[in-house]
C-alpha cells in the first residue's frame, strides 16, 4: 500500500512541475511576441496603391525608429529605416542566407567605428507595394543584428512624410529608380 502512494505522490509531482515549465513557456511565448510588437510594429505592413503610386504607412516604435518586415530577393527581412546610412547594410550571416556575393571590399564609418564592408547588389528590394530592383548595398560581416539597415542607396529613390509617430512613405511609379 505504502508503494502505491508513492509512486501516486512521484506521478504528482510530475505533473505539478510540468505545470509550472508549460505555464512558464506560456508566459514567455506570449510577452516574446509582445516585445516583438513594440520593437517591430509594423510585422504586417500597411501599404496599398495610390492611382499609380505604391504607398507604404509605418509606425514609429518605442525608441523612435522606423522598423519593418520586408523582402529582399523574395526573402523575408526586417529593416530598420536609416537616413543617416549611405548604403543598405546587410550583417554577414543575413547576407549568406540571402545569397548574396561580397563584391569590393571598402571602409565603413559604422557606431562601433570603422570597418571593413563588402560591396553587392540586391536584385528585388520590396517594403509592403513599394519594389525597388538593383539597388547598391553593403555586406557587413562584423554587423551583429537581425535587422538590414535600410539606407540611402535605396531611400532616395523614395518620398517621405512623417507625423505624429508615422512616416509615409510613397514611390512614384512614374519615375525610374536613379
Amino acid at each position: 500500500m505504502n508503494g502505491t502512494n508513492d509512486n501516486t505522490a512521484q506521478i504528482g509531482k510530475f505533473f505539478n512541475w510540468f505545470a509550472w515549465i508549460a505555464a512558464l513557456g506560456l508566459l514567455y511565448w506570449f510577452f516574446n511576441d509582445a516585445l516583438e510588437a513594440q520593437f517591430n510594429p509594423n510585422q504586417q505592413v500597411e501599404t496599398y496603391q495610390q492611382g499609380s503610386d505604391a504607398v507604404v504607412v509605418l509606425q514609429q516604435n518605442r525608441a523612435g525608429h522606423y522598423v519593418a518586415n520586408g523582402y529582399i530577393n523574395n526573402e523575408p527581412v526586417t529593416f530598420l529605416l536609416d537616413t543617416g546610412a549611405t548604403q543598405v547594410a546587410i550583417p554577414g550571416r543575413l547576407a549568406r542566407r540571402l545569397n548574396l556575393q561580397q563584391g569590393t571590399p571598402i571602409r565603413v564609418q559604422t557606431a562601433n567605428g570603422i570597418a571593413t564592408a563588402y560591396q553587392t547588389e540586391v536584385n528585388t528590394l520590396q517594403l509592403g507595394e513599394i519594389q525597388l530592383t538593383g539597388v547598391a548595398a553593403s555586406v557587413v560581416p562584423d554587423y551583429d543584428s537581425e535587422h538590414i539597415l535600410l539606407g540611402m542607396s535605396a531611400l532616395r529613390a523614395l518620398e517621405f512624410n512623417q507625423r505624429d509617430g508615422q512616416l509615409t512613405i510613397r514611390q512614384r511609379k512614374n519615375t525610374s529608380y536613379p
